[in-house]
């Protein structure tokens, strides 16, 4: 509750301030000041603005009391849902534009209405001498006294709100582990701060000072009244445009670094990390500049150590399933370099190929839960041993669920479930056929085959290249995917000859001189 009290008093402070600097000083200053009038009189106009005052003060207290509602509800902690925990915190937010409002609703027409009206009401029955009309520029220098009074306290209760937004966040962060936020939304943009500002501040004294004028020279009538507010019409007129002006320009610098920052704030939420922000600036947008693009090369370096360490995750698992079987060691490596070939000969992106890459390197990490007496038989498997066999692709999928986060393995599930299904439909596990079976499996089938022909096993030797590119060829269409198998089979002969050439091995495979 001590962060409520304190947020109050704040609120005090700042209408008090801004009440003291607007209506009290210029206000009051520019009524007793223009006006000459007796010393009863004077007393007479104080006892209307106190009285004025007093409606005023109540108006707003009203407003107040109901614009605090939802804030005070966080401190009725038995009771407090999420939802009015973040209707408080967009309400915190709100309350220097509610400032602004209550200033130009209860405020000013709480003291204006009955100021105006007990005024009027002095001038006819005698007990004021002044000219009615005065009772129409004191009006518009109500209006111009609010709005100093608004601008006044506005940007007091931006800094006012701080400690009360920090408070709510804390607290949903620590009871619904919500992180509270705005989202982007603009409650009052920077060009609209700036440009009412400084045209407040630009014309403020310019239309005091005509109001001033008139009242000091009220022996002016007819033609001469006319020329003074022709002369003063133009002053103001060149007040507004120069000040209008100003806003413009001021604005523009402010919003022209900040939309170019969050135009690359974009390309960072979809993880471009390489398109620095330009050094334009001479102030202190300079500073913000270098430290976005010093965030930026940390979160660079980061999103590469990442890679690497994603990679090299991938990488073991692979070499941790290899160790199990010395015969067929490196064998998810040499399926994994086969399928990015293919996936480059079929013109898949450089992201399809890396997902390419990760399915292949893990596309038997379901052998390991297939029991050693099994996996590691020298001899011919029985059916039932080769039924236990045909399970692991539905055990790679199952251990690849459970990696967390729950999504971080789904985009290699299908190739993995898939790689033994046959074009033909009489593969497993799910019997696909044709263009049914996912794509990765398609690719990871042709590579996987490749390798196991030109392997090296127990009960016997691994055929050449050659022998089993022509048993690839013969089941285009049939086991293998017609327009994929075409694909290596013409890389792999045309690799070979190069190969042949220079007096090295056909293809990069296992063979008894590299185990």
């Amino acid at each position: 509750m001590t962060i409520y009290i304190k947020f109050i008093r704040h609120l005090f402070f700042n209408y008090i301030v801004g009440s003291a600097i607007a209506v009290l000083g210029v206000g009051g200053l520019f009524i007793f000041s223009s006006l000459q009038i007796p010393l009863n009189e004077t007393w007479g106009l104080a006892g209307i603005l106190f009285f004025s005052l007093l409606i005023m003060i109540s108006c707003e207290w009203i407003v107040l009391s109901r614009q605090l509602l939802p804030i005070r509800r966080l401190f009725n902690p038995d009771n407090l849902t999420l939802d009015e925990m973040k209707a408080s915190y967009l309400q915190t937010h709100r309350f220097p534009i509610l400032a602004v409002r209550r200033i130009f609703g209860p405020h000013l027409l709480g003291l204006s209405v009955p100021g105006i009206s007990l005024t009027y009401f002095s001038i006819h029955m005698g007990w004021l001498d002044i000219p009615y009309y005065y009772i129409g520029l004191a009006s518009v220098g109500a209006l111009l006294i609010a709005s100093l009074h608004a601008m006044i306290e506005f940007f007091l209760n931006v800094n006012t709100i701080r400690p009360m937004l920090i408070y709510i966040h804390r607290i949903a962060k620590e009871r619904y582990g919500e992180d509270l936020s705005l989202d982007g939304l603009v409650l009052v943009s920077i060009q609209r701060k700036f440009q009412l500002s400084a045209f407040l501040i630009g014309t403020f004294p310019l239309f005091l000072f005509a109001l001033a004028g008139q009242i000091r020279l009220h022996n002016l009538s007819g033609e001469n009244s006319l020329e003074y507010w022709k002369w003063a019409a133009i002053i103001l007129v060149i007040g507004i445009l120069f000040s209008s002006l100003g806003a413009w320009l001021l604005t523009r610098d402010i919003q022209s670094p900040i939309r170019n920052l969050y135009e690359l704030m974009g390309g960072v939420r979809e993880g471009n990390f390489d398109n620095r922000a330009p050094d334009l600036y001479s102030d202190e947008f300079s500073k913000l500049v270098a430290g976005f693009n010093h965030m930026l090369d940390g979160l660079k370096m980061r999103e590469t150590l990442n890679a690497q360490l994603l990679q090299s995750y991938f990488t073991t698992l692979a070499a941790a399933l290899d160790a199990r079987d010395p015969y067929t060691a490196g064998h998810s490596e040499r399926v994994a370099k086969y399928s990015v070939e293919i996936g480059k000969l079929a013109r898949m992106d450089a992201a399809n190929l890396d997902i390419l890459r990760k399915t292949a390197l893990l596309h038997d990490i379901g052998k390991i839960g297939v029991r050693d007496a099994v996996l590691l038989k020298e001899g011919k498997l029985t059916d039932e041993e080769f039924d236990i066999i045909k399970l692991h692709p539905v055990l790679g999928e199952k251990i690849l669920l459970q990696i967390e986060p729950a999504n971080a393995m789904s985009d290699l599930l299908p190739g993995v479930r898939s790689h033994h299904e046959q074009y033909n439909g009489r593969g497993y596990p799910d019997g696909l056929i044709g263009e049914d079976i996912p794509y990765m499996g398609r690719v990871i089938a042709i590579a996987d085959a490749f390798d196991a022909m030109t392997s090296d096993r127990p009960y016997r030797k691994g055929m050449t290249a050659e022998r089993a590119l022509g048993i690839l060829e013969s089941g285009r269409g049939d086991q293998w995917d017609p327009v994929l198998t075409g694909l290596f089979i013409d890389w792999a002969r045309k690799e070979s000859s190069i190969n042949e050439e220079k007096g090295s091995l056909p293809l990069p495979i296992a063979t008894e001189q590299s185990k």
